[in-house]
């Protein structure tokens, strides 16, 4: 691990960097006002039952459960949050050319919302933006569930078929989807400079595009502002605010 290495340093490996790959988690999108899962004022942290709205189990099997859901999804942060420096910052090294996949672990879509193309943006975990049938697998924004919500309906069924809706997210004990965990994995070993942001790097199989990248020979930079299991391999890490350093490490010299 070297956390003596300089924001110079890095903008120099960026500079020679022919493909640049980013996974960012929570930690990207708290400076936009939406709290993580797992830090000190993280999610799940503060209020431990707030984990049952997303444990798949729990939601199909208590109507209770899904009200709820709708309720937090309704008064969600997200939707009035916007994109920060850091996310201004990712969509800059695509425009430089310098960016060949973006996976992200995050479900609110400011990275599309800040300019990066949704051809390079690998969601891991789905969207909060859509909402889909757990029958049908019918898909429609987010918004025209909501609007039911708010007329009344408290756990709107699909109007197709009459199964349960929920966020186009994947929850715990629900798989994820293998052709995206697929795509991730063959960015990892595509980078020659790999970027992971505000991610505690914790949640497989995806904590292991870091490793994967590094085998293949990619420097690793890691900002986060707690450790991780992943910095002793990296090149350099930084614990500072992302929305401020990201900027300094992707600036063109």
């Amino acid at each position: 691990m070297r956390m003596g290495v300089t924001a110079d340093a890095v903008r120099t490996w960026v500079r020679e960097a022919q493909r640049v790959v980013v996974l960012t988690g929570a930690g990207i999108s708290t400076d936009s006002g939406i709290p993580d899962f797992r830090g000190p004022q993280g999610v799940w942290t503060k209020n431990p039952m707030a984990e049952k709205l997303s444990n798949i189990h729990y939601y199909m099997a208590d109507p209770e459960v899904r009200k709820a859901a709708w309720r937090a999804r309704m008064d969600h942060v997200a939707w009035s949050a916007q994109p920060n420096a850091g996310h201004l910052a990712l969509a800059a090294l695509e425009r430089r050319g310098k960016l060949h996949a973006l996976i992200t672990q995050n479900i609110d879509e400011l990275h599309q919302m800040a300019g990066n193309s949704p051809d390079k943006v690998i969601e891991v975990h789905g969207t909060m933006r859509k909402v889909v049938c757990m029958s049908c697998s019918m898909t429609a924004p987010m918004q025209k569930a909501l609007d039911r919500v708010r007329a009344g309906e408290d756990d709107p069924p699909c109007r197709d078929c009459g199964g349960i809706l929920k966020s186009a997210t994947i929850s715990f004990g629900q798989a994820l989807v293998p052709e995206v965990i697929d795509a991730a994995m063959r960015a990892a070993q595509q980078a020659d400079l790999f970027l992971s942001i505000g991610t505690s790097l914790q949640v497989y199989p995806i904590a292991g595009v870091v490793p994967l990248a590094r085998e293949v020979g990619a420097k690793i930079v890691i900002l986060n502002g707690e450790p991780t299991p992943f910095d002793d391999i990296a090149d350099a890490v930084f614990r500072e605010s992302i929305s401020q350093v990201l900027p300094q490490l992707l600036r063109e010299s």
